[in-house]
């Protein structure tokens, strides 16, 4: 007898990173441990490039629509859904199909706040949850929530592949500090612009890298390039880089975010310079990097690293160290266990 067909049900394509990581990356793995997976994406690159460019290509969100609603009908015995089924609907249009298959749910998100406002959408990840076989939560937040509406959840945070970041060539000529994100998250740098400008004033040497798009606006008094992401020029983009940051406000929807890019950066061996923010807290050990909450203390964190070359090198090796325990290696196995015990518990 065969794997059986895995049904895999994400919210983007390749090109979008919660997908991507949480899912495609994956791949061989599940097929090495006894699935067939399928993968069935909503929104395509395609409308993703539109979207980063700040044009909604309407065609395209037309396609996503109606291909998800003939993958969702031909839905198998064993799928692992991303978030849900059908965005923007109500939990009952989703169940129609979701009945008809032993599913798990992974939440990388606090994607609530999204309908917490809309009264038919509102409990919809609840029931989503709630009717799992299992369900899998990025960070301490979310599987605290989920917990709380199934008692079979497993925390598997979003992991890069750090086998890959060989970082053989040499740091950008100044002290240069990364942001990596997307034209829709940039508005958390945004949101730090005068953080930013008193760090400017504080290093005057340092460069803020904002890898997402060349077409982003540069901060006001910020030295700083915007540049493409790619999944090629990723990884060398941060091995190059001195250190990362990740600055958040503190909100409901950013305390159920992961800390993603925090490990690409320690994969890197950057030191980190991060809000304390959700998960952020739990990640950042006093070894590899710095929470601080105030301007000053963002701006001390910054030039502690810029003109102490020991501590530098010492939270660089750290923060490589640290990495291991967030490898692609580590947590595939765990994945697959989990998929195959929550679908042979009937």
């Amino acid at each position: 007898m065969g794997s059986p067909e895995l049904g895999i049900y994400t919210r983007y394509d390749t090109r979008g990173a919660s997908s991507r990581y949480r899912y495609f990356m994956y791949e061989d793995a599940l097929r090495s441990g006894g699935f067939e997976p399928r993968f069935h994406y909503f929104y395509d690159n395609e409308y993703l490039r539109e979207l980063y460019s700040g044009r909604k290509d309407y065609p395209a969100l037309l396609r996503a629509w109606r291909r998800r609603r003939g993958d969702a009908a031909a839905i198998p015995a064993y799928s692992l859904i991303e978030y849900e089924l059908f965005p923007f609907l109500n939990w009952r249009v989703d169940w129609h199909y979701l009945r008809k298959s032993r599913y798990v749910v992974n939440f990388d998100d606090n994607v609530w706040e999204k309908y917490a406002r809309i009264p038919w959408l509102k409990h919809k990840f609840d029931r989503v949850a709630e009717h799992a076989a299992g369900v899998i939560a990025a960070n301490d937040f979310l599987l605290e929530k989920v917990a709380k509406l199934n008692p079979r959840t497993i925390k598997i945070p979003t992991v890069p592949d750090v086998e890959s970041y060989r970082c053989d060539k040499p740091k950008y000529d100044c002290f240069t500090v990364v942001w990596i994100g997307t034209p829709v998250t940039y508005v958390f740098l945004e949101e730090f612009t005068d953080t930013l400008r008193a760090m400017t004033r504080a290093v005057p040497g340092f460069e803020l890298l904002a890898v997402a798009s060349s077409t982003l606006k540069p901060l006001d008094g910020v030295r700083m390039r915007c540049l493409d992401w790619s999944q090629e020029a990723e990884t060398e983009i941060l091995c190059r880089s001195h250190a990362g940051i990740m600055p958040l406000s503190d909100t409901g929807f950013t305390r159920g975010k992961s800390a993603f890019k925090i490990i690409q950066y320690m994969a890197a061996g950057l030191p980190i310079i991060a809000s304390p923010v959700g998960e952020n807290n739990l990640v950042v050990k006093p070894e590899t990097g710095f929470l601080p909450r105030t301007p000053d203390e963002w701006c001390d964190a910054l030039r502690q690293l810029a003109c102490d070359p020991e501590l530098y090198r010492r939270m660089s090796a750290a923060s490589k160290q640290e990495s291991a325990g967030y490898s692609l290696r580590r947590w595939a196995p765990i994945l697959t266990e989990f998929l195959h015990n929550a679908y042979r518990n009937e």
